[in-house]
Protein backbone atom coordinates (compact mmCIF):
# COMPACT_ATOMS: atom_id res chain seq x y z
CA UNK A 1 0.00 0.00 0.00
CA UNK A 2 0.95 3.30 -0.41
CA UNK A 3 1.45 4.58 3.06
CA UNK A 4 3.95 1.63 3.33
CA UNK A 5 5.96 3.36 0.63
CA UNK A 6 6.26 6.20 2.45
CA UNK A 7 7.91 4.73 5.61
CA UNK A 8 10.67 3.36 3.15
CA UNK A 9 13.37 6.08 2.53
CA UNK A 10 13.34 6.34 -1.11
CA UNK A 11 17.11 5.96 -2.39
CA UNK A 12 19.16 6.69 -6.07
CA UNK A 13 22.24 5.45 -6.60
CA UNK A 14 24.20 6.91 -9.82
CA UNK A 15 26.67 3.66 -10.91
CA UNK A 16 29.58 5.01 -12.76
CA UNK A 17 30.38 2.15 -13.83
CA UNK A 18 33.77 1.98 -15.69
CA UNK A 19 33.56 5.27 -16.54
CA UNK A 20 35.50 8.75 -15.89
CA UNK A 21 38.27 10.94 -15.18
CA UNK A 22 39.77 12.24 -11.81
CA UNK A 23 39.12 15.73 -13.35
CA UNK A 24 35.51 14.48 -13.85
CA UNK A 25 35.22 12.98 -10.61
CA UNK A 26 35.85 16.45 -8.62
CA UNK A 27 33.42 18.74 -11.26
CA UNK A 28 30.68 16.10 -11.36
CA UNK A 29 31.30 16.19 -7.23
CA UNK A 30 31.17 19.87 -6.89
CA UNK A 31 29.07 20.99 -9.94
CA UNK A 32 26.37 18.16 -10.07
CA UNK A 33 26.69 16.12 -6.91
CA UNK A 34 26.45 18.80 -4.29
CA UNK A 35 23.91 21.49 -5.86
CA UNK A 36 21.30 18.35 -5.71
CA UNK A 37 18.15 19.72 -3.99
CA UNK A 38 16.51 17.01 -2.06
CA UNK A 39 15.68 16.07 1.47
CA UNK A 40 17.81 13.30 2.60
CA UNK A 41 15.33 12.56 5.23
CA UNK A 42 13.28 11.11 2.49
CA UNK A 43 15.73 9.94 -0.27
CA UNK A 44 19.74 9.00 0.05
CA UNK A 45 21.32 9.72 -2.93
CA UNK A 46 24.14 7.32 -3.30
CA UNK A 47 27.18 7.52 -5.94
CA UNK A 48 29.05 4.78 -6.57
CA UNK A 49 32.78 5.41 -8.84
CA UNK A 50 35.56 3.63 -9.97
CA UNK A 51 37.90 2.29 -7.40
CA UNK A 52 40.20 4.58 -8.71
CA UNK A 53 38.08 7.85 -8.42
CA UNK A 54 36.33 7.03 -5.14
CA UNK A 55 38.94 9.28 -2.91
CA UNK A 56 38.62 12.28 -5.16
CA UNK A 57 34.59 11.90 -4.85
CA UNK A 58 35.18 11.13 -0.85
CA UNK A 59 36.98 14.58 -0.95
CA UNK A 60 34.52 16.66 -2.78
CA UNK A 61 31.45 15.57 -2.31
CA UNK A 62 28.87 17.07 0.29
CA UNK A 63 27.85 14.87 3.24
CA UNK A 64 24.43 14.59 2.28
CA UNK A 65 25.20 12.19 -0.66
CA UNK A 66 26.61 8.91 0.04
CA UNK A 67 29.54 7.19 -1.81
CA UNK A 68 29.29 3.24 -2.54
CA UNK A 69 31.97 1.14 -4.08
CA UNK A 70 31.11 -1.07 -7.10
CA UNK A 71 31.89 -4.15 -6.02
CA UNK A 72 34.31 -5.56 -3.08
CA UNK A 73 36.47 -8.53 -2.45
CA UNK A 74 35.84 -12.12 -1.31
CA UNK A 75 38.57 -12.16 0.62
CA UNK A 76 39.63 -9.93 3.57
CA UNK A 77 43.42 -8.01 3.84
CA UNK A 78 46.12 -10.13 2.52
CA UNK A 79 47.88 -11.61 -0.56
CA UNK A 80 45.05 -10.94 -3.01
CA UNK A 81 46.28 -8.83 -6.09
CA UNK A 82 43.63 -6.72 -7.17
CA UNK A 83 41.18 -6.55 -4.30
CA UNK A 84 39.25 -4.09 -2.26
CA UNK A 85 38.38 -5.68 1.21
CA UNK A 86 35.66 -4.45 3.68
CA UNK A 87 38.00 -3.69 5.63
CA UNK A 88 40.02 -0.96 3.39
CA UNK A 89 36.23 0.54 2.46
CA UNK A 90 34.64 1.18 5.97
CA UNK A 91 38.53 2.42 6.77
CA UNK A 92 38.17 4.67 3.86
CA UNK A 93 34.55 6.27 5.24
CA UNK A 94 32.89 4.62 2.48
CA UNK A 95 29.29 3.30 3.74
CA UNK A 96 27.45 1.63 0.90
CA UNK A 97 28.72 -0.80 -2.01
CA UNK A 98 27.40 -2.59 -4.82
CA UNK A 99 27.01 -6.25 -5.34
CA UNK A 100 25.97 -8.92 -8.22
CA UNK A 101 25.58 -6.19 -10.48
CA UNK A 102 24.53 -8.31 -13.93
CA UNK A 103 27.94 -6.80 -15.32
CA UNK A 104 29.86 -8.69 -12.65
CA UNK A 105 27.72 -11.76 -13.14
CA UNK A 106 27.74 -11.84 -17.17
CA UNK A 107 30.92 -10.72 -18.00
CA UNK A 108 33.48 -11.49 -14.70
CA UNK A 109 31.60 -15.38 -14.09
CA UNK A 110 30.83 -14.22 -10.77
CA UNK A 111 28.12 -16.58 -8.92
CA UNK A 112 25.02 -16.52 -7.31
CA UNK A 113 26.99 -17.88 -4.62
CA UNK A 114 29.93 -15.49 -4.93
CA UNK A 115 27.39 -12.65 -4.68
CA UNK A 116 25.35 -13.97 -1.61
CA UNK A 117 29.13 -13.91 -0.18
CA UNK A 118 29.83 -10.82 -1.13
CA UNK A 119 26.75 -9.51 0.28
CA UNK A 120 26.99 -11.13 3.37
CA UNK A 121 30.60 -9.84 4.17
CA UNK A 122 29.50 -6.06 3.46
CA UNK A 123 26.59 -6.03 5.35
CA UNK A 124 28.15 -7.52 8.57
CA UNK A 125 31.11 -4.76 8.13
CA UNK A 126 28.14 -2.11 8.84
CA UNK A 127 28.01 -1.30 4.83
CA UNK A 128 24.41 -0.50 3.24
CA UNK A 129 24.03 -3.38 0.18
CA UNK A 130 22.56 -2.48 -3.09
CA UNK A 131 22.10 -6.21 -4.25
CA UNK A 132 21.26 -6.69 -7.60
CA UNK A 133 18.96 -8.74 -9.28
CA UNK A 134 17.80 -9.58 -12.41
CA UNK A 135 17.02 -11.34 -15.65
CA UNK A 136 18.41 -11.47 -19.16
CA UNK A 137 16.55 -10.98 -22.37
CA UNK A 138 15.82 -14.49 -23.08
CA UNK A 139 15.27 -15.10 -19.67
CA UNK A 140 12.16 -12.84 -19.39
CA UNK A 141 11.08 -13.82 -22.91
CA UNK A 142 10.90 -17.38 -21.70
CA UNK A 143 8.96 -16.40 -18.83
CA UNK A 144 11.91 -17.04 -16.24
CA UNK A 145 11.57 -13.58 -14.94
CA UNK A 146 10.26 -14.48 -11.28
CA UNK A 147 12.52 -18.00 -11.12
CA UNK A 148 15.55 -16.28 -12.07
CA UNK A 149 15.21 -13.34 -9.05
CA UNK A 150 14.33 -16.20 -7.15
CA UNK A 151 17.41 -18.17 -7.34
CA UNK A 152 19.55 -14.97 -7.18
CA UNK A 153 17.59 -14.11 -4.03
CA UNK A 154 17.32 -17.61 -2.16
CA UNK A 155 21.27 -17.56 -2.35
CA UNK A 156 21.34 -14.17 -0.46
CA UNK A 157 18.86 -15.89 2.17
CA UNK A 158 21.08 -18.85 2.70
CA UNK A 159 23.83 -16.92 4.22
CA UNK A 160 22.05 -13.28 5.34
CA UNK A 161 19.30 -13.30 8.08
CA UNK A 162 19.32 -10.06 8.83
CA UNK A 163 18.17 -7.99 5.67
CA UNK A 164 18.50 -4.55 7.84
CA UNK A 165 21.40 -3.00 5.34
CA UNK A 166 20.30 -4.59 2.45
CA UNK A 167 18.46 -2.99 -0.59
CA UNK A 168 17.26 -4.90 -3.53
CA UNK A 169 18.02 -3.23 -7.11
CA UNK A 170 16.22 -5.46 -9.73
CA UNK A 171 17.79 -4.86 -12.87
CA UNK A 172 16.22 -6.14 -16.16
CA UNK A 173 19.42 -7.10 -17.75
CA UNK A 174 17.02 -6.67 -21.39
CA UNK A 175 16.63 -2.61 -20.19
CA UNK A 176 20.47 -1.41 -19.26
CA UNK A 177 21.63 0.71 -21.92
CA UNK A 178 19.58 -0.79 -24.48
CA UNK A 179 17.09 2.29 -24.26
CA UNK A 180 14.12 -0.73 -23.90
CA UNK A 181 12.48 0.20 -20.47
CA UNK A 182 10.15 -2.29 -18.12
CA UNK A 183 6.77 -0.23 -18.61
CA UNK A 184 5.76 1.22 -14.99
CA UNK A 185 3.68 -1.73 -14.54
CA UNK A 186 5.70 -4.68 -15.53
CA UNK A 187 8.40 -3.06 -13.05
CA UNK A 188 5.90 -2.86 -10.38
CA UNK A 189 4.50 -6.41 -11.10
CA UNK A 190 8.34 -8.03 -10.50
CA UNK A 191 8.82 -5.57 -7.75
CA UNK A 192 5.67 -6.85 -6.17
CA UNK A 193 6.59 -10.25 -6.84
CA UNK A 194 9.99 -9.57 -4.87
CA UNK A 195 8.27 -8.02 -2.35
CA UNK A 196 6.00 -11.40 -1.53
CA UNK A 197 9.26 -13.33 -1.47
CA UNK A 198 10.26 -11.49 1.29
CA UNK A 199 7.47 -12.02 3.33
CA UNK A 200 7.86 -15.55 2.80
CA UNK A 201 11.33 -16.13 2.53
CA UNK A 202 12.41 -13.50 5.20
CA UNK A 203 9.78 -11.46 7.66
CA UNK A 204 6.96 -9.49 7.38
CA UNK A 205 9.39 -6.57 8.61
CA UNK A 206 11.51 -7.46 5.63
CA UNK A 207 8.74 -7.51 3.29
CA UNK A 208 7.62 -3.93 5.01
CA UNK A 209 10.59 -2.49 4.92
CA UNK A 210 13.30 -3.07 2.55
CA UNK A 211 13.99 -0.94 -0.38
CA UNK A 212 13.54 -2.49 -3.47
CA UNK A 213 15.18 0.07 -6.84
CA UNK A 214 14.33 -0.57 -10.35
CA UNK A 215 17.34 -0.23 -12.93
CA UNK A 216 16.93 -0.36 -16.26
CA UNK A 217 16.87 2.79 -18.65
CA UNK A 218 15.61 5.37 -16.05
CA UNK A 219 15.35 8.69 -17.52
CA UNK A 220 13.91 12.16 -15.90
CA UNK A 221 11.11 10.91 -18.90
CA UNK A 222 9.95 8.13 -17.17
CA UNK A 223 11.24 8.32 -13.65
CA UNK A 224 7.79 9.81 -12.35
CA UNK A 225 5.47 7.05 -13.42
CA UNK A 226 7.90 4.83 -11.97
CA UNK A 227 8.14 5.99 -8.58
CA UNK A 228 4.60 6.33 -8.32
CA UNK A 229 4.20 2.36 -8.22
CA UNK A 230 3.92 1.43 -5.08
CA UNK A 231 6.74 -1.21 -4.67
CA UNK A 232 9.21 1.02 -6.63
CA UNK A 233 11.60 2.83 -3.94
CA UNK A 234 13.75 4.18 -6.06
CA UNK A 235 16.69 3.89 -8.84
CA UNK A 236 19.60 2.83 -9.85
CA UNK A 237 20.88 4.12 -12.57
CA UNK A 238 23.83 3.68 -14.95
CA UNK A 239 25.56 5.64 -17.91
CA UNK A 240 22.55 8.38 -17.41
CA UNK A 241 23.53 9.39 -14.03
CA UNK A 242 27.11 10.44 -15.62
CA UNK A 243 25.05 12.70 -17.52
Amino acid sequence: TQSNTMARRLMVGGNWKCNGTMGFAKSHSTDVLNKLKFDPKKVEVVVAPTALHLSTVMANVSNNVHVATQNLSLTGNGAFTGELSTDMITDAGITHTLTGHSERRTLYGESDADVAKKTKLAADAGLTVLACIGELLEERESGKTKDVNERQLNAIRELCDDWSKIVIAYEPVWAIGTGKTATPEIAQETHAEIREWLGKNVSADAQKNVRILYGGSVTDANAAELIAMPDIDGFLVGGASLK
